[in-house]
């Protein structure tokens, strides 16, 4: 494994465990528990969130291993130019602003406020445009032997940017706000 594949690692171990946190934290110490972090979501749809939430875990697996175990990072490039190490401010940026989400949510259930709601809004934005970013630098990762984990990674990556942004930044964001 090479050095920026070890720090990129090491980013998604400490973001990962930040986001998990999170919610353990959050969850145990909110009221209305995670039932009232669907906010207006409406419970014929929280079913095909819970789907989404699996299905975007298991894409974000996808790109862990092929991120990890498959390409050649000083031979590899973004984009035409971009090297293999933007791959660790974009996992960042969706990781550690994750890991804001549900105290943020939180917060806002606890005591409605403007600051709170621009807050989760502008975390939901940078972690969907973050997901973007990556399955774009997936996509235009050269060389890639276009593989299956090639493949799975960039699907994955995908369906996470659909998720992250689609249903958390815009559905999710505009049906929580209107619960009340």
């Amino acid at each position: 494994m090479d050095e920026q594949q070890i720090i990129l690692l090491l980013m998604n171990v400490f973001g990962g465990a930040a986001v998990i946190g999170s919610y353990v934290l959050w969850l145990r110490g909110s009221p209305g528990g995670a039932n009232a972090l669907w906010g207006g979501v409406p419970t014929r749809i929280r079913p095909v969130y819970t789907v989404s939430m699996i299905l975007s875990a298991i894409g974000y697996l996808a790109i862990f291993y092929y991120l990890h175990f498959e390409p050649v990072p000083d031979e590899v490039t973004i984009g035409g130019g971009l090297g293999f190490v933007w791959f660790i401010p974009i996992i960042v940026l969706m990781l550690f602003p994750s890991a804001l989400w549900m105290p943020l949510s939180s917060l806002y259930v606890d005591r409605p406020r403007k600051g709170a709601w621009i807050a989760i809004r502008a975390v939901l934005f940078v972690v969907g445009l973050a997901s973007i970013a990556l399955a774009w630098a997936l996509f235009t990762l050269r060389p890639n032997d276009g593989d299956t984990a090639y493949w799975f990674a960039v699907v994955g990556s995908c369906y996470f940017a659909f998720h992250t942004f689609i249903l958390d930044a815009v559905l999710w964001a505009a049906l929580f706000r209107n619960r009340s």
